[in-house]
């Protein structure tokens, strides 16, 4: 016991002292427009030189205090959460070496260094998802890895094409590479890996997938590591994917993301699925308007968003493992009166993840919406933001009525009480920044002063999407039956919206046990089948059968001999 709590103290000490330290850098860099490049010379052979290269500007720097902030407030909550676990140091030492992937990927300007990271990042995840060793845990690892692995191949052929220009230092070249051909080569290599470790249709199946993992854990790779290192990507590489032409593909794939998760979202019951699936709607929008050439903004809503996703998981994990490990929201209803703090917090959460008022999500979401009405959209980009953002409510207020209000549908006899205070101290740091954490973002961030003109029916459109898309879900929740019954009249298209656009059925049969079955036996009939007949075991076995009868005619065979040298004293009189 006291082993445990050591580790886990001693964790979130050292990241919460990091993450102070990071922060105040990050404000300074950005502050004073400083940069500072760091080449550590790990070997030198002759003219071979191994250089370990670290970018520190003001975005790596505020991105990895908010990182190591969240890390240590999951750190801090998880002593709590997980005090059944007889394995609490390896939990949180894979929880570290998640937190450390992360670190190379986000100081890294060389494409070698970002590639421990970005391995890093697949591997320990996939050691998380199968944390609790079952068969759904194994299966939802596989589809995480696999999909994931994908990214990993184009990552590594972007690295060869990087040979073309004598150097893996990617931030030195981005500028150069827009006209080329290797440049263009690249980028679409780099916003393929984007899309597969971030999630965006086709490969959005492993993201609620990779929710058989321990909740704090699941807080801490839906706000700010692990789908977050593509967003994250494509900011570095904007310049890049902008000038050469991708961002137009960028943005109907951001938003298709984007739709597709917000009405599957509102016909999940799961609530850790739900969450996910929010996730993956702000992804879209962080892709959407990094296609348009805002990197600024997506990384202020990266931010942002990471407050109010990692506290929303929190509240979720508290809920969970009360009620016994059940996520289902129908067997929830009424916990306002269990739950009172832990209510505040997931009311905050969501309510910044909708876009209320000064809330820290508000100030991201509603500035990235009015920049692309200022910009030159087309209509059906525009149903996609707009949509999205009322969809967003919609399961945002669907969710609070289950959880929130309306009756209490678990066990009567139950001990649901808010008494875990490690989980509590962890949330309520959350909460404080979930609330003023964008309203100090945007002042640090654009600290030169700006006005978005535009008329007042677009000025007030976010807020009436908005509204519109809560009544919506509250409507859907109280007519719970009516619902059902209309989902049962169209139930092909309720399956189709319900479970996005059937792409966890594709990736896994299509495109993963398919290939998987077919490699297989192209493996058995050729590499162990005719390849090794006629190959390496069919000559050992001719040799071997060779020696085995010439051996049988040196076993003190005499006739034999005498035999072959009257042969031999024939042929050799005929001869001569």
């Amino acid at each position: 016991m006291n082993w445990r709590f050591n580790i886990c103290y001693i964790s979130f000490f050292f990241l919460f002292s990091f993450s102070l330290l990071n922060l105040l850098l990050g404000f300074y860099f950005c502050l004073m427009k400083f940069t500072l490049f760091i080449e550590w010379e790990v070997v030198s052979l002759n003219s071979m030189n191994v250089v370990m290269t670290l970018l520190l500007d003001w975005m790596s720097l505020i991105f990895m205090g908010f990182v190591l902030f969240i890390s240590s407030m999951v750190i801090f909550y998880s002593n709590n959460y997980m005090e059944g676990d007889p394995y609490i140091s390896r939990f949180i030492l894979l929880v570290l070496m998640f937190v450390l992937s992360m670190m190379f990927l986000i100081i890294s300007p060389n494409m070698i260094s970002i590639l421990l990271g970005w391995d890093g990042l697949g591997l320990v995840s996939y050691l998380l998802v199968i944390y609790y060793q079952n068969f759904k845990s194994y299966s939802a690892g596989m589809l995480t890895v696999l999909s994931n692995r994908l990214g990993d191949v184009a990552f590594l052929l972007s690295i060869a094409w990087m040979l073309n220009y004598g150097s893996w230092n990617y931030i030195f070249y981005l500028y150069y590479m827009i006209n080329d051909f290797e440049g263009i080569m690249i980028s679409v290599l780099m916003v393929f890996a984007a899309m597969t470790k971030s999630a965006q249709i086709p490969f959005s199946s492993w993201l609620p997938a990779a929710m058989a993992a321990p909740t704090p854990v699941s807080s801490l790779v839906h706000s700010s590591t692990l789908v977050t290192a593509g967003v994250y990507l494509m900011i570095r590489f904007n310049e890049l994917v902008v000038g050469s032409g991708l961002g137009k593909y960028l943005l109907l794939i951001g938003g298709m993301t984007m739709f597709m998760s917000g009405i599957g979202a509102n016909y999940e019951f799961d609530l850790k699925k739900i969450i996910a699936l929010s996730t993956l709607s702000q992804l879209g929008l962080m892709m959407s308007i990094l296609s348009m050439g805002y990197p600024e903004l997506a990384f202020f809503h990266l931010l942002t968003h990471a407050l109010f996703k990692a506290l929303l998981f929190m509240c979720a994990g508290v809920i969970i493992h009360n009620l016994g490990d059940c996520q289902d929201i129908r067997y929830m209803g009424g916990l306002i009166s269990f739950f009172p703090l832990t209510s505040a917090c997931f009311m905050v959460s969501n309510l910044s993840l909708c876009g209320f008022p000064f809330l820290s999500g508000f100030y991201s979401k509603d500035l990235i919406l009015e920049m692309s009405l200022l910009s030159n959209l087309n209509l059906i980009s525009f149903v996609f933001y707009f949509f999205s953002t009322g969809l967003t409510a919609c399961y945002t207020f669907r969710l609070i009525y289950y959880v929130m209000c309306g009756s209490f549908n678990y066990n009567v006899c139950n001990g649901i009480s808010d008494e875990g205070w490690f989980m509590l101290k962890g949330m309520f740091a959350m909460v404080f920044m979930a609330v003023i954490g964008g309203s100090f973002l945007s002042w640090v961030l654009f600290c030169s002063p700006s006005m978005v003109c535009l008329p007042f029916f677009f000025k007030v459109l976010v807020l009436i999407v908005s509204v519109l898309g809560a009544l919506m879900g509250y409507q859907i929740s109280m007519s719970h039956y009516s619902s059902i019954l209309l989902s049962l009249k169209f139930i092909f298209m309720s399956t189709f919206l319900g479970s996005m656009w059937f792409m966890p059925y594709i990736s896994t049969r299509g495109v993963y046990i398919y290939p998987l079955n077919s490699g297989s036996f192209y493996l058995k009939s050729f590499d162990q089948g005719w390849c090794e007949y006629f190959g390496a075991q069919g000559a050992y076995s001719m040799f071997k059968s060779m020696t085995g009868f010439n051996q049988s005619y040196q076993n003190n065979f005499f006739k034999v001999y005498l035999m072959l040298f009257f042969i031999w004293l024939v042929v050799i009189m005929l001869f001569y």
